[in-house]
């Protein structure tokens, strides 16, 4: 078989910059193109590089397209994506639902797979399944969410997919906090905090409560490098669906 032909938008980012990395360091795969409003000119060898992520499809024509851009530029970055014929591996957060709807149908009639994930990380995708599974047992939940200053979005993806989970393990009967004033987001029953600050990565922390218990599920990304075994996973597993999954867990689990 030959090499999955992989392209990645906002390629000079931080984290598109390690998914080059990884690509090119991942057997049965490679890096062909890279699209960043920040490019001038100069690429990796052998990989067709552009501001422009139109020219970098017709150029490098990938298998695959992953995005980690900002929510403003994804919905764009995507839908060129498909319309090319690429499959789309998305980690780019903040997306709205509505549009994640309209481009999982376009992905659909195209014959093409759209993974947007929350969040990569091996172990944040066990926090939500533990998370979720514990919320069955406890009449309380919060979660606190931290990452770094640069991040657009808050609360995170992870943290409203975890809230999203809980409220469905507690079937339409969120616990304490809906309806009392906000200490953060209240989402379903369950409060979200968010922090910003320099010297994060992405760490979420899930409490929950019942009379004299308490019990806290914790995850940590010390490293973007951490997201990654999640990411090679998708761009390998990706061509074999069709229309979109949402969270990793589609494919670990599936």
């Amino acid at each position: 078989m030959s090499d999955i032909r992989v392209g990645v938008c906002g390629f000079l980012g931080r984290m598109g910059a390690e998914v080059v990395r990884a690509v090119s360091e991942a057997d049965g795969m490679i890096f062909v193109g890279g699209a960043d409003l920040q490019f001038q000119g100069d690429g990796p060898e052998g990989a067709f590089c552009s501001a422009s992520v139109e020219e970098m499809l017709r150029e490098a024509h990938p298998e695959v397209v992953v995005d980690f851009t900002v929510p403003a530029a994804a919905a764009g970055n995507i839908r060129a994506a498909l319309e090319a014929g690429a499959h789309c591996v998305v980690g780019t957060t903040g997306i709205p639902e509505d549009e994640r709807e309209r481009l999982g149908d376009l992905a659909r009639s195209r014959g093409l797979g759209l993974l947007i994930a929350p969040n990569f990380a091996m172990g944040a995708v066990l926090m939500m399944r533990f998370a979720q599974e514990a919320a069955r047992f406890f009449h309380g939940a919060e979660i606190i969410e931290l990452h770094h200053d640069r991040k657009l979005d808050a609360p995170s993806g992870t943290a409203l997919m975890t809230a999203d989970r809980i409220a469905s393990s507690w079937s339409g009967s969120p616990g304490p906090g809906v309806g009392e004033p906000s200490r953060g987001l209240d989402r379903g029953g369950v409060q979200i905090h968010s922090v910003r600050m320099p010297g994060f990565v992405a760490h979420q922390e899930v409490v929950f409560g019942n009379p004299g218990e308490v019990l806290t599920i914790r995850h940590d990304s010390l490293d973007r490098k951490s997201f990654m075994p999640g990411v090679i996973l998708a761009i390998r597993r990706i061509r074999e669906h069709r229309g979109l999954l949402f969270g990793l867990e589609a494919l670990l689990f599936d």
